[in-house]
This record gives structure tokens, sequence and C-alpha cells, in this order.
């Protein structure tokens, strides 16, 4: 047994779940690993194991998900911690993800979708955890991950490229109209929510995956629902949800419009770049697949007015993804 197992053995042993039955959980595309455990009770539960010889801290999760049960929302409750060596065991939402819901039954995705947009109605009301920190003054160099990686994977390095996107993205972002800055989880997605329909109200909807939450644009979690990476959300429904964002919440339509444009623009940049360097750095070579989809999303995000600049430099220094430029990227994924 590695020095790692006989941690998380100790660690669930002194939890009274020693015992359980471990079964293997489909992770995402952070470091962390998650088991599915149920104990001779039958009782079941999470374990997340995010090692600090990683990168990894469960300290943040821990910090959003009391924020989240605070505000009247459904993060999973923590049975037990140990932060300083990276496990938690977590309530278990068990399996109704939002994705595979509305994958076996299309009929569903308008309630789904708008009971997430409610989450959010009512994250955006409650105070932020201070401190917090702020997305904004990341956005523009994370935008320029589509030059270092996505254009870089395909042509060649091109600092001064990456550095105009980044300029161009730090000004779409200052153009913004006013506003106030919320809570944003930035991964708020139908493959991070559970349908709990023995729930009420707003618990209805179980919350994974926040441990990155920041500051920033309320636009940028509707986005991240709408402009879904791994799934096609319909562009009607996806339309009625922000105009029922806007008319809930009393912002102005036409700039709220403006906002989730950029945000998503930026938003799409970024991931082209991430997806990437997920293949040709990791050897995770499935992300490619999405990245047609991640460019659909972006190309329309450009066509709001107000991006014309950044418009015109992704036409003339991004190439759009082809069978034969994802072809070029695969062929450069690491064995």
């Amino acid at each position: 047994m590695t020095d790692r197992a006989t941690k998380i053995q100790m660690f669930l042993n002194n939890a009274s779940w020693g015992d359980a039955v471990r079964k293997p959980l489909a992770g995402d595309a952070s470091r962390r690993r998650y088991e599915r455990l149920k104990n001779t009770d039958g009782q079941d539960a999470i374990l997340m194991d995010a090692d600090p010889a990683t990168g990894e801290d469960v300290v943040p999760f821990i910090k959003i998900a009391n924020h989240l049960n605070d505000c009247g929302l459904n993060a999973p409750e923590i049975f037990a911690a140990d932060p300083q060596n990276g496990m938690l065991l977590l309530q278990d939402f068990g399996n109704g993800l939002f994705a595979k819901l509305m994958a076996d039954d299309p009929n569903c995705q308008r309630e789904l979708y708008t009971h997430a947009v409610d989450v959010l109605l009512a994250l955006h009301k409650c105070p932020m955890p201070d401190p917090i920190p702020a997305y904004p003054p990341l956005m523009p160099d994370l935008a320029a991950l589509a030059v270092v990686w996505y254009r870089g994977g395909l042509l060649s390095d091109a600092p001064t490229l990456e550095g105009s996107l980044s300029s161009l993205m730090k000004d779409a972002i200052a153009g913004l109209p006013n506003h106030d800055d919320v809570l944003i989880l930035r991964d708020y997605h139908s493959e991070n929510l559970l349908w709990l329909p023995d729930k009420t109200g707003l618990a209805k909807v179980g919350l994974l995956d926040f441990q990155d939450a920041m500051s920033g644009h309320a636009a940028y979690d509707l986005v991240s629902l709408t402009k879904d990476a791994r799934r096609d959300v319909p562009k009607d429904i996806a339309r009625e949800l922000q105009d029922y964002y806007s008319a809930k919440s009393g912002v102005n339509a036409a700039e709220f419009a403006q906002a989730c444009a950029t945000v998503s623009a930026q938003r799409n940049l970024r991931i082209l770049g991430v997806f990437a360097r997920l293949c040709i750095r990791d050897g995770a070579a499935h992300y490619l697949d999405f990245i047609p989809r991640v460019w659909d999303h972006l190309i329309d995000d450009l066509a709001h007015p107000s991006l014309n600049a950044l418009a015109t430099f992704v036409k003339d220094n991004l190439p759009a993804p082809t069978p034969e430029n994802l072809q070029i990227l695969r062929d450069k994924c690491k064995k």
C-alpha cells in the first residue's frame, strides 16, 4: 500500500468509514480523485482525494461549500475533513446529473436550466465571502492561452500576438457598463449540477466543483451554463435563460447582453487554450473533441458589435478547428 493509500485508509478509519466499499468515480480536468463509498449500513458518501503534493487544496472547497449552504443553496455536506492531507468525505448527491437527465429526456432541459438560473439569482443576492479573489484582472491573460496553446500547437509561438490578445480582452472587459461583481463559481454547467427531486425550492439543485470561485461579473456563470463546452444547449433556451435572468434581476437587458458576449468570449478563448494544453502537455486527447463546439460559441460571441476588434484578431490569427487542424493537435498529444 502506498503512503497516500495508507493516509486515505487512516482518514476513513477515523471517520468510521474504514470498512466501506469503494468505487472510483470519473473526475474532472484537475488532479483530484473521487470515489463513491458505501458503508456497512448502506449509506453513501464521496471521497475527495486532493493530494497537496499535486498542488491541490481542499480549504477553498470547504469555505465555498459553507458559504453556499449559508446562502440557502445546496452544496454537499462535509462529513469529515483532513485539510492538511487533502481529503474530504462528502454527502453523495446521487446520479442525477443535469447532463445525463437532459440526454435521456431533452424535454426536461427548460425546467432544469430555469432552476439553475434561479440558483444564480439567489447566489447573486447573497453577500460574497470575505476575502475572495477577483477574477477580472486575470481574464485577459487567461484568454491569451488560446494563442499560447491552441495557436501555438498549430503554428508557432507568438509572444507578440499573446500580448495583443490580452490587451484586446482587457479593453473589452473595461468597456462593460458599470456593475457590481458577485460570487462566480466559474465551472457552472450541466455536469456539475445534480437534480434532487426529493428536495424543495433551491435545494433541488445540488452544486459541485465550486472550489475555484472568485468575484466577477454576474454574466459569467450564466454563459458557463448556456454555452456549455460539453453539450449543445438549444439556442432558443439559451436566449430565454438570458432574458429570464435579466428580467428577474432587473439589469438592463442590452447591457447584460454585451456582458454575456464579452465574458463568454473570454471564457471560450481560455477553454480553447486549456483544451489544447490538456492534449499537448497532459495527454488528454479527448478534450479536442469539444473544441469545435467551443469555437462555434466563440464565433457567436464575437458577433456582438462591441467585440469587433477582438473578432478581427481571432479571424486573422486563430485558425479554425478543421479536422486537419485538430489532427495536428492530436499528433502532438503527449503519449
